[in-house]
């Protein structure tokens, strides 16, 4: 009689039960063994002699789906046109929508100098004119304010600290200031680059640290526009891109500030408190371009006609040492002087003339353009 399928309610276990159970142990090992294996966690005991831990790959990511990602971001970013003082030439650039209510993230030298600014929504096709909350030129980030604006379609925003070298990515603006959004697809190439970028507007040069480096073709128009991942979440701030010469031999790259740092300054701006770096509300100009002093100080290159300084009897050639008895070392802490005034303050400067004599002077400040 053969008893392998006997069943019952009395039957008993066969007595190879011993057996049985080293059986389930072994392979109850083998399954954590290889649960371990898959995570790159092998204990040092299980990996045979000439043989090294690593973790296995799923298969590889479908391509970036430009036209789908595109679709779903472009609702979500606004056109930015500024025209700037003093000469009165427009510029165009691109920003993202932080709140429905009209709150835009983008670029500092997009709306560097501007005397109006004027947003087109994508998302609706209304056009808004826009005011400046604040900025931070060392991060070349800047919040604005749309009057009138609600409901707007509010961008998803990500996380940069995950980015790795090699992800795909979408650059998505105003290319070219045309009006019409451009999705550059590209790869992540670099994280934390070091650049030098000039702005093609003043022909200004400014050091930004910690971009996010992008093998895509960026070109004017598309700063303050979104950097965002496969799935549409915007994880930089695109600022800059490759030179002529650059692009001329196939190596055009973009640059974005990552958006945990652009945030760090937006929530710095929505506190209402300024500090060296970020401005907050309407700018406090002097009147004033100025130079590195030596050995010390910041030289006014030119007081310029019809501004406070000028008015208030400040010669070119003079240096200032001092803001309301802050120490001026160069011309960049004069900038940070003023950057915590508003307009309407009056500030008591300390100036050395081209022969020496030291003198004060109090000069009320004007509301000025974006730094």
């Amino acid at each position: 009689m053969d008893n392998r399928q006997s069943s019952g309610r009395n039957s008993r276990p066969a007595r190879g039960g011993w057996p049985s159970v080293v059986v389930f142990v072994l392979i109850m090992s083998l399954v954590g063994t290889v649960f371990l294996g898959y995570r790159g966690d092998l204990p040092r005991w299980a990996v045979p002699s000439g043989y090294t831990s690593s973790t296995l790959f799923g298969p590889p990511l479908a391509p970036l789906d430009v036209a789908a990602v595109a679709a779903a971001v472009e609702p979500e970013l606004v056109n930015i046109n500024v025209a700037t003082r003093p000469s009165g030439m427009g510029a165009a650039g691109s920003g993202i929508v932080l709140g429905a209510d009209g709150e835009i993230l983008t670029s500092h030298h997009v709306v560097k100098g501007a005397a109006t600014i004027s947003v087109g929504d994508l998302g609706n096709g209304a056009h808004y004119p826009a005011t400046v909350l604040g900025y931070d030129s060392d991060e070349d980030i800047a919040l604005l304010s749309l009057t009138g604006a609600d409901a707007l379609r509010v961008a998803r925003i990500g996380s940069s600290a995950g980015v790795q070298i090699g992800d795909q990515i979408l650059a998505i603006g105003n290319a070219g200031g045309t009006g019409s959004p451009t999705a550059t697809p590209g790869t992540v190439t670099a994280l934390n680059s070091s650049i030098v970028a000039r702005d093609a507007a003043d022909l200004s040069r400014k050091a930004l640290i910690g971009m996010i480096e992008v093998a895509a073709p960026v070109v004017s128009g598309q700063s303050g526009g979104a950097l965002v991942d496969r799935t549409g979440a915007v994880i930089g701030v695109v600022t800059a891109a490759s030179g002529e010469l650059a692009r001329s031999e196939g190596h055009a790259s973009g640059y974005a500030v990552p958006i945990d740092r652009a945030l760090d300054v937006v929530r710095q701006i929505r506190t209402g408190i300024p500090t060296d770096t970020v401005h907050i509300g309407p700018t406090a100009t002097l009147g004033v371009l100025a130079s590195d002093a030596k050995p010390t100080g910041a030289r006014v290159d030119v007081a310029v006609y019809g501004l406070p300084a000028f008015a208030a009897g400040v010669n070119s050639g003079e240096v200032i040492v001092a803001v309301d008895g802050r120490s001026v070392t160069s011309a960049q802490t004069l900038g940070a002087a003023l950057n915590v005034r508003r307009p309407d303050e009056v500030v008591h400067l300390d100036l050395v003339e081209p022969d020496g004599t030291r003198r004060g002077l109090a000069v009320p400040l004007v509301a000025g353009p974006p730094n």
